[in-house]
């Protein structure tokens, strides 16, 4: 059988993983619904405000028992991108060329073709895929391609050398991931169809023919699976790699901008230790592709910063001090659609992962497969996907029993079925919880960006956030569900879809689907008492503790005080240096640079007695603080990828052609638990601009 290495032996920098709430169950979810239009479950979230979750430590199903002891060791590793080891030696020097002598494209020899695809070739318009797992479509290449940046580390996992990436030998990588699939003959490129669920409720109306069926990869182009050096597989998917069937009228296209951010923020988020797809590299057109697309008009940002109120004004009279400052912020950050039209260079960021394997794959088929009237055809569709996505993402499971595993006819047990749901709910969670860990919202949280292995993917509307706000979210159209603090609400919503789709395949069929989805959450639940431990430097026995500092005294404190969410953290260690008998005053001026200069809580009294208070009991659950402050400068980073950073990088990329603003990032977010140099640190290590709280563009996008 052909080589194969789970994604679980990689060289993952530390998973850590935030569970839903510390108060009874927040979300009702795999609701059953016995109807013919196959709705098995549906997810009906009774709050959707400020799920409150912890830390949790752990990685996947089979490293459960390790606990947060494991968590900790493994975090202790540098989270920059090189690998443990340098890669054996080939027999001949890696080259792009080679990506097609390790070519293994299981995805197309498992799975079955759209039997439409010659009749539409070259498939580059919406049409209708009524069957089959992927359409053969070809890339449309970029005029002139130049790569701009790369990841040294992608490259080495995938057996390039960095000479075929720079001058002069550059020119072939450059073609072939910007489209052109003759640079490295060999290479089987695809897109694939998928379905749309949010929140658990299964859509058909983003389809532009209103049944389902073209759905999928837009502008996203497979353009390979290859096997790295060291055996682990990986597939290469181009964003914006031209139109699809799927690509809904669209001219399939990503602009520099959107392609800076995907790139920077793949790596910053593997660096920070959170499962993510990769970026490999970002190329952009030399020979004038360019796209229109709305955006936002500065001077509409200055129109509407001219109105503003302040703590004395007399309509805000009525309320407390806390209470203004909140009706402030969200006065300050209304949201707005784009109002002007504005002409982007195209590029095309390679995005690189293990498997794209989606839970919008496994829903298409396990609606197709429900739906009355259907046949054996569709049921062996989804099996087909379930059991290819067991081997993509969790081979462990074919591998315990008998025959290939990396066979696409075989069969997939019920038991195989119901380990595979297990090990993705515990996957998602995992991810979900590192996003809370490092104050990141992904904005677009359907079922179709939710990834069954676990990974963070879709490098959209995103955002890491600036001043904490429980329902903060980059995107105009994420409303309160897929917020900061209900994203793991909206995972255990998506992961009700997948039980779903695959209760055809299960022994107990939807009854044995909805068992598993609760024990997904019960399991969540029971590691809320670790997220806010682990942040707060405090030992595995001291959750119950962790659990009433945050809910009771930090989370409320953060909420109303307008703090930076990032600094907070890690200025917090900065206390433990202050002897016990430190000053008021003393023992919370680490914690000044944390806060926002308008409205700026630090200096009120009463905010300052309530941080006081906070700090002391804080430091009382304290036993001895030798090691603590290292353990939370490990999991609380200096520096994230806040958006203001993002709009200078691709600012200066679009006036200037100047990418030096990209390197000096991509550098910077490849170390983010260190402080780095004095210039770093002066530049980067601070809150955002006032003007980044309010623009259209940075405080939100859409």
């Amino acid at each position: 059988s052909r080589p194969h290495r789970s994604r679980r032996g990689m060289n993952h920098p530390g998973a850590v993983g935030v569970s839903v709430t510390t108060r009874p169950v927040l979300f009702a979810v795999a609701r059953t619904l016995r109807g013919r239009d196959s709705r098995a479950f549906a997810s009906t979230p009774a709050r959707l405000l400020q799920s409150r979750g912890h830390l949790i430590v752990g990685a996947r199903a089979r490293r459960l028992a390790a606990g947060p002891s494991m968590f900790l060791s493994r975090f202790t590793k540098n989270s920059a991108t090189d690998v443990d080891a340098p890669p054996r030696e080939m027999d001949a020097a890696p080259s792009v060329l080679g990506l097609a002598d390790r070519a293994d494209h299981s995805w197309t020899r498992h799975l079955n073709p759209d039997p439409d695809t010659d009749a539409n070739a070259p498939n580059r318009k919406s049409r209708q895929v009524k069957s089959g797992h992927y359409v053969r479509v070809d890339p449309t290449p970029l005029r002139q391609p130049e790569t701009v940046i790369y990841s040294p580390d992608m490259l080495k996992r995938l057996g390039i050398d960095e000479a075929d990436v720079k001058a002069p030998n550059g020119e072939r990588f450059a073609r072939f991931f910007s489209g052109d699939k003759s640079a490295v003959p060999g290479m089987d490129t695809w897109a694939t169809p998928y379905a749309l669920s949010i929140m658990g409720q299964r859509q058909v109306s983003n389809c532009p023919f209103g049944t389902g069926n073209g759905y999928g990869d837009g502008r996203a182009v497979s353009v390979g699976e290859v096997l790295g050096p060291d055996g682990e597989r990986w597939e290469m998917q181009l964003k914006g790699g031209g139109p699809t069937p799927f690509c809904r009228g669209a001219d399939g296209r990503a602009v520099l901008r959107s392609s800076i951010r995907e790139f920077l923020a793949s790596e910053a988020m593997h660096a920070l230790g959170v499962d993510t797809t990769r970026a490999l590299s970002l190329v952009v057109s030399r020979g004038g592709d360019v796209a229109r697309r709305p955006w936002y008009d500065p001077g509409a940002d200055k129109d509407a910063s001219a109105e503003s109120i302040s703590m004395d004004d007399p309509r805000l009279a009525r309320y407390p001090d806390d209470v203004k400052r909140q009706i402030i912020r969200q006065f300050a950050s209304q949201k707005r659609d784009p109002d002007v039209m504005i002409v982007e260079t195209c590029a095309i960021t390679t995005r690189v992962a293990p498997s794209f394997t989606r839970i919008g794959h496994i829903d298409l088929f396990g609606r197709r497969a429900q739906r009355a009237g259907a046949g054996t055809a569709q049921m062996d569709e989804l099996r087909k996907m379930v059991r290819h996505a067991i081997f993509r993402e969790f081979p462990e499971i074919l591998e315990s029993s008998a025959g290939d595993a990396d066979d696409g006819d075989g069969d997939v047990t019920p038991e195989q079925v119901a380990a595979f749901l297990v090990s993705s709910g515990l996957a998602i969670a995992d991810v979900v919880c590192g996003w809370l860990r490092v104050g990141f919202c992904q904005g677009n949280f359907n079922a179709d960006n939710c990834l069954v292995g676990g990974r963070t993917m879709d490098y959209g509307p995103f955002g890491w956030m600036d001043a904490y706000d429980p329902l903060f979210a980059k995107w105009t159209g994420s409303g309160e569900h897929f917020a900061f603090m209900n994203q793991p609400g909206a995972g255990l919503a998506n992961f009700a879809v997948l039980a779903a789709s695959c209760a055809p395949l299960l022994k107990g069929g939807e009854d044995e689907a909805q068992a598993i989805v609760q024990r997904i959450q019960g399991e969540m639940e029971s590691k809320v008492a670790d997220v806010w431990r682990v942040k707060l430097g405090l030992r595995e026995s001291q959750r119950a503790a962790a659990a009433k500092l945050f809910d009771y005294k930090l989370e409320p404190l953060m909420r109303e005080s307008n703090v930076d969410y990032t600094l907070v953290f890690r200025q917090l260690a900065e206390c433990l240096k202050l002897p016990d008998d430190a000053s008021d005053d003393d023992l919370l001026e680490p914690l000044a640079p944390a806060f926002y200069d308008s409205p700026n809580a630090f200096y009120d009294d009463g905010t300052r007695a309530k941080w006081c208070d906070f700090v002391r009991a804080w430091r009382d659950e304290m036993d001895g603080t030798a090691g603590t402050i290292e353990a939370m400068n490990k999991v609380n980073p200096a520096y994230v990828l806040r958006e203001w950073m993002l709009v200078e990088a691709y600012s200066a990329a679009k006036e200037n052609d100047d990418f030096s603003v990209l390197e000096e990032l991509f550098e910077l977010t490849r170390t983010p638990y260190e402080l780095g140099s004095d210039e770093m640190q002066e530049k980067y290590y601070r809150r955002a601009p006032d003007r980044a709280l309010k623009a259209g563009g940075t405080a939100f996008m859409s």
